[in-house]
């Protein structure tokens, strides 16, 4: 079994894989971190678990987008930069709802 340092939202954390499978955890680690960094940019730091929790369920609903052969679901307009932290949670919390209301 292979050890690989994968960093995700400025930390690094170590991930066990099977032996030839470093590149391939490397490049997942590397859309994932690239979701946590969107979400943060939206929502600020709100939390590590809560960052990681939000991109995994957006990377939950493009799979579920791919698999169905869906349009994947945006908003028209992201809010403006100056709206805030809420009104970013705000649209971020509507999409986790649209995805949960999917997904049961």
């Amino acid at each position: 079994m292979a050890t690989v340092t994968v960093e995700i939202n400025g930390r690094p954390y170590a991930v066990g894989c099977a032996d030839g499978q470093e590149d391939r955890v490397k490049q997942l680690a590397a859309q994932f971190a690239g979701h946590v960094s969107n979400v943060a940019a939206e929502v600020g730091h709100v939390g590590e678990l809560r960052l990681f929790l939000m991109a995994g369920l957006i990377l939950a609903d493009e799979l579920q987008e791919a698999r169905s052969g869906e349009a994947p679901v945006r908003p028209a307009e992201p809010p403006p930069a100056d709206a805030g932290v809420a009104e970013a949670l705000n649209a971020v919390a509507a999409r986790i709802e649209k995805i949960a209301q999917s997904i049961t």
